[in-house]
């Protein structure tokens, strides 16, 4: 993890190529000290790497992202008063790389939406 205590797993699945993983924020993280006092805001950077590292478990190897599009950010992730995040990640996987299609999710809310290419290290 990249960010120590930013988030932690509560359940990791895999069924037809789909990864869903349900995590819960760490609202007392020293990212969201600074990502604002007194009205915390997930970055969207923070969001992209915790995409990156589920990616990393599921396929157990080392990612770098070379490309990310359609990146839509529907609503703000506020980890005191929505810390509980579903990500669903879409895999098409060739040899040297993977692709993605990423959901993540609050409640009924779509946070965010985007499709990333990460290629194997």
């Amino acid at each position: 993890m990249l960010i120590a205590d930013l988030y932690k797993i509560n359940e990791d699945s895999v069924n037809d190529g789909v990864q869903t993983t349900s995590i819960t924020l760490n609202p007392d993280s020293e990212v969201f000290k600074g990502h604002f006092p007194g009205n915390p805001i997930t970055p969207g950077v923070c969001t992209l790497q915790i995409i990156k590292e589920l990616t990393e478990k599921r396929t157990a190897c080392s990612l770098f992202m070379k490309k990310a599009s359609n990146v839509k950010f529907m609503a703000v992730i506020n980890p005191e008063k929505t810390p509980d995040l579903i990500i669903t990640n879409g895999f098409t996987d060739t040899e040297d790389e993977i692709k993605i299609k990423s959901t993540v999710k609050y409640d009924d809310t779509i946070a965010l939406k985007v499709v990333v290419t990460f290629v194997k290290l």
